[in-house]
C-alpha cells in the first residue's frame, strides 16, 4: 500500500516515515502544502496530512484534493485539538482526525482501519484459496502453515488480495510497493511473482498476458 506523509516537522516526519516503512508501506514524505499538492497528482491509498503547513495550509490541500475527486483516505494528524477544527476538516473530506502528541500503535491501527474501509472490507484479514494474510501482524498462512515472506512478497500479495479477481498491472504493483527514492529494477515484479508461485503453486497468481496479474477465489 502506498502512503503520502505530509509533515513539516523533521523529527516527527523522520520517525513516522521509518515507522510506516517498518509496517511494509511504501511511503513518500513531503514537507509543505505545495509539494503535497503536486504529489497528490499521483495515486495513493492513504494520506497522513498535517494542517499547519508552510506554503499552503493542510485544510486547503484537502479541499482542493477532494474537488479534483481525489479518492485516497485522508487522516489528519495535527496539534489542533479544538472540536471546531475537527468538525471543519471532517466535513471538508477528511476520513479521520488525530491530535499530536499521538500513540503510534493507535495511528497504525487507524491507518489499517481506513485502508479496510477504502477497499470495502470489514474483516481485518485478507484471504483466498487457503491463503490468509493479516496486515496488522504481517503474518501469512497457507492452509494453516506459516509462510515465510519478505516484506515485498507480502506487499504484492496484499495488493492483489485487496482487489481479488481484478487484474493489477506490473506498473501498478510497482507503484504500490515502492516509494519515490527506492530503486526498482525492470524485472522486480516478475521476480516476486516467481518466488510467490514457488510457495503457493504455479496457478495461484494468474498472469493475464499483456495486462497484469490477479488472484481469483476459484481454482
Amino acid at each position: 500500500m502506498r502512503l503520502l506523509l505530509v509533515e513539516d516537522d523533521p523529527m516527527i516526519g523522520e520517525g513516522l516515515e521509518e515507522s510506516l516503512r517498518n509496517e511494509n508501506y511504501a511511503v513518500d514524505w513531503v514537507r509543505d502544502g505545495h509539494s503535497a499538492e503536486l504529489a497528490l497528482l499521483q495515486d495513493y491509498d492513504l494520506v497522513v496530512l498535517d494542517l499547519g503547513l508552510p506554503k499552503k495550509k493542510g485544510e486547503q490541500v484537502l479541499l482542493d484534493y477532494r474537488k479534483r475527486q481525489g479518492q485516497a483516505a485522508v487522516l489528519i494528524l495535527t496539534a489542533r485539538d479544538l472540536v471546531t477544527d475537527r468538525v471543519k476538516v471532517l466535513d471538508s473530506g477528511a476520513d479521520d482526525y488525530m491530535v499530536k502528541p499521538f500513540d503510534l500503535d493507535e495511528l497504525l491501527a487507524r491507518i489499517r482501519a481506513l485502508l479496510r474501509r477504502k477497499s470495502g472490507r470489514t474483516q481485518a484479514e485478507l484471504s483466498a484459496r487457503g491463503l490468509v494474510l493479516n496486515p496488522a501482524t504481517h503474518e501469512a498462512y497457507f492452509h494453516g502453515e506459516l509462510l515465510h515472506l519478505s516484506a515485498r512478497e507480502f506487499g504484492v500479495l496484499q495488493v492483489l488480495l485487496e482487489v481479488q479477481g481484478q487484474v493489477v498491472s506490473k506498473t501498478k504493483l510497482e507503484d504500490k510497493i515502492y516509494g519515490w527514492n527506492e530503486e526498482v529494477e525492470s524485472n522486480t515484479v516478475e521476480v516476486y511473482i516467481h518466488l510467490l508461485r514457488k510457495k503457493l503453486g504455479t496457478d495461484f497468481i494468474k498472469n493475464v498476458r499483456g495486462v497484469g496479474y490477479k488472484i481469483t477465489a476459484e481454482r
